[in-house]
């Protein structure tokens, strides 16, 4: 299966730019905000703010490249991992900070954002992605549903059905697996037989396509054609982004236990924020001012949504039974008494 790329390592073009310097310049922001968020995340980790943190840095063009090809009004399902596509598509850094604080009011998108909150469970939320996009097929609506997931995913029974049911309904649904090479400590190798992942698509009777997951001209261009496929009723597609995760899998894990030395250094050299710096430098369409100023942009905003996240007050215990239903069952009353009993309350 042929890769798609446009954008060279380097910056050089192979193929026509899908949109101009400008919408270059904005994507780029977009990607260097994403990354500073995820450096946050990380420090926050460390410093007992948040729980395990699971960080996506290398992996920012397949999120915001897929994320920009979509209307406001589409569904996105999306993983622990996926924060930069969520955020593009409307998703607030509070509450995805909120979400990994342990506090389910990040799991509340705020009106008119039409993205779930983020799966914890592998592969599972692909069904939900299936199920709202065949709900958009049968209203009419012309809208798409696009779900994110891992390779370590397509292992998973979800996946199949999910792609199954796509298949044979022609939902307009589009499958986007960033293949960043593990699955926790797992080599893609292990995790499949075939050369491909994008090619699993033809079992499904959708297309496949493999895209180089560092580069956000080709990513958009697969997932704008995917698009467009699925929003004029032709149906699923599966992209696979070859990426990698330049972190660990999580701030729980130790990479270094299960990767070569050398590898990470390798996919650095790829890495999709420098490829576009590039690009835009070539292009006339870069500063070192200009970059300085959007990171320290980026770093005020990121904190503000921090702030705001660590300044609301803390549930009480008692909310987690209070919350469950409007009027709440006889079971949940009986653990409602016991726990106020253990909290010493009436």
């Amino acid at each position: 299966m042929d890769l798609l790329r446009i954008l060279a390592p380097d910056g050089a073009l192979l193929g026509d730019a899908p949109f101009g310097v400008d919408e270059t310049r904005r994507l780029f922001e977009a990607m260097l905000t994403a990354r500073t968020y995820d450096h946050k995340g990380t420090a926050m980790q460390k410093q007992g703010r948040l729980a395990t943190y699971a960080p996506f840095e290398g992996q920012e063009a397949a999120q915001i490249g897929s994320a920009a090809a979509l209307r406001p009004d589409d569904w996105m399902v999306a993983t622990y991992r996926d924060a930069a596509a969520m955020w593009m598509q409307g998703y607030p850094w509070e509450s995805l900070i909120l979400g990994r604080m342990g506090d389910e009011r990040g799991g509340s998108p705020p009106a008119g954002v039409d993205v779930l909150p983020p799966s914890i469970t592998v592969g599972a939320h692909m069904l939900h992605a299936v199920g709202l996009s065949w709900a958009s097929l049968i209203k009419g609506d012309g809208r798409i549903a696009i779900t994110y997931f891992g390779d370590g995913a397509t292992s998973e029974g979800d996946f199949h059905e999910a792609m199954n049911f796509a298949g044979v309904f022609r939902t307009p649904t589009v499958f986007l697996c960033q293949n960043n090479q593990y699955a926790i400590s797992m080599h893609v190798s292990r995790q499949t037989a075939s050369p491909t992942i994008a090619q699993k698509a033809d079992g499904y009777g959708m297309p496949g396509v493999l895209v180089d997951g560092n580069d956000l001209f080709a990513v958009y261009a697969a997932s704008r054609r995917a698009v467009e496929r699925a929003r004029a009723g032709e149906g699923p597609t599966l992209i696979e982004a070859l990426t990698y995760r330049t972190g660990p899998h999580t701030t729980a894990d130790d990479p270094r236990r299960y990767r070569p030395d050398d590898e990470p250094q390798q996919w650095l050299r790829r890495d999709p924020i420098d490829r576009v710096r590039a690009y835009l430098q070539g292009q006339g369409g870069w500063a070192q001012e200009w970059e300085d100023g959007v990171l320290a942009a980026a770093s005020r905003e990121v904190e503000a949504a921090v702030a705001a996240a660590e300044a609301l007050d803390v549930w009480e215990p008692r909310e987690i039974v209070e919350g469950m239903y409007a009027e709440p069952t006889a079971p949940l009353l009986r653990q409602r008494s016991a726990l106020l009993a253990d909290l010493g309350e009436s």
